[in-house]
């Protein structure tokens, strides 16, 4: 398995590999990470808990991609020990590591998360550019594709020619049930009130995110529900290539006082009593550098509704469950009638868990189509 960042980096690519990795292991197969050494503290290979985690020292960065210039020399041993070769894109040095399936005549699996979009500079669209370039080498190469959704993968300008070989596999989802004692002691350890009404964000402070229009909403929903406060949680602050924005978020959210918060990363423990805690989660990006929302689902198995863009892929969990509404993009006055109606719907007792949908994002269930479709490739 191949991804250009990887625990303990945290982005939904990187916890998605993870995931994958980890529920693949502890059906008895050997797992080898390939990824980047990011920060020059971690080790260049690393076991956890049973699953080899290989890193490459990085030569150069490239927007937020990263040139490793060893990583076939490191690779060519791991992908001859490989049965299968399984790739995660946008990952700039992906097209090395397909030559070397086919070289060796190895089964290639593209999990392809998400087109890039290009920032402002012309720095970012050139790495945009090199990067979607390797990646269609690698598109072209794969025996098999993965996407979460067939939506998104009809709607992508890149993966819509690839169709006759992609396949859906829903995202692995962490999923347990969470005590009303863990929810309360979360409450109270972040400061939040009783009567609090909790407008979620989780996830990376990231410009495809959307945050801006739920700081533009906020007035309107205060102005109905006096008792909400947004809680995000996720990175906050150092993320890579992030660094504008979160200037700009930051001074779009001084004035707003205890009404926005921000927990920092969580425990997996901590995340799941964060969603319970939530009255609504606001998943408003605007791109389609999101494919699906991994928390959307994680919400969803606390009986959170969602209010979610409408972007391919992101729209499926509303749409699949009926727990939420979905929005037009990059409209603050929407998105605050839209919250307002979900909140008042949830305290009407409207929502439930939808148990049936959220079970086929179990780890287990994830990690057995995998090898479905490996087993598959491979006794072709």
């Amino acid at each position: 398995m191949s991804c250009s960042y990887f625990e303990p980096y945290k982005s939904g690519l990187s916890i998605y590999a993870l995931r994958v990795a980890r529920a693949l292991v502890a059906l008895g197969h050997e797992v080898t990470v390939l990824t980047s050494q990011y920060e020059q503290s971690l080790s260049l290979e690393e076991d956890l808990a049973g699953l080899r985690v290989v890193r490459v020292p990085v030569s150069m960065r490239l927007s937020k991609g990263v040139i490793m210039l060893s990583l076939a020399r490191v690779a060519k041993k791991w992908v001859q020990w490989a049965d299968v070769v399984n790739l995660h894109l946008p990952q700039f040095e992906s097209f090395v590591l397909s030559r070397l399936a086919k070289r060796f005549g190895k089964p290639l699996v593209v999990t392809y998360h998400c087109d890039i979009v290009a920032g402002d500079s012309w720095f970012e669209k050139l790495a945009v550019w090199g990067t979607s370039l390797l990646g269609r080498v690698s598109l072209k190469s794969a025996d098999l594709i993965v996407q979460n959704t067939m939506d998104y993968a009809q709607h992508s300008p890149v993966l819509k020619q690839y169709l006759d070989k992609t396949i859906e596999i829903p995202t692995p989802v962490n999923v347990s049930a969470v005590s009303d004692e863990s929810v309360r002691d979360f409450r109270s350890r972040i400061g939040l009130a009783e009567d609090d009404v909790v407008l979620g964000l989780a996830g990376r402070v990231a410009r495809e995110k959307g945050y801006e229009y739920l700081v533009e909403a906020l007035p309107t929903i205060l102005a109905q529900v006096p008792e909400a406060r947004v809680v995000h949680a996720g990175s906050w602050k150092g993320v890579i290539g992030e660094e504008a924005y979160q200037v700009r978020i930051n001074a779009m959210v001084a004035d707003l006082g205890d009404r926005w918060m921000s927990t920092g990363y969580l425990s997996d423990k901590d995340f799941l009593a964060f969603f319970s805690a939530c009255d609504v989660l606001v998943f408003s990006s605007l791109n389609s550098t999101e494919s699906f929302g991994i928390v959307q689902i994680e919400a969803l198995s606390q009986g959170t509704p969602i209010v979610a863009s409408d972007l391919p892929g992101v729209r499926q969990p509303v749409l699949k469950t009926g727990m939420g509404r979905i929005v037009p993009l990059r409209d603050g006055e929407v998105l605050a009638a839209a919250i307002v109606d979900v909140l008042r719907d949830k305290k009407a007792g409207k929502f439930g868990i939808p148990n049936n949908y959220i079970g086929e994002f179990s780890q287990k269930k994830v990690a057995l189509r995998y090898l479905e479709a490996f087993e598959r490739l491979l006794h072709d």
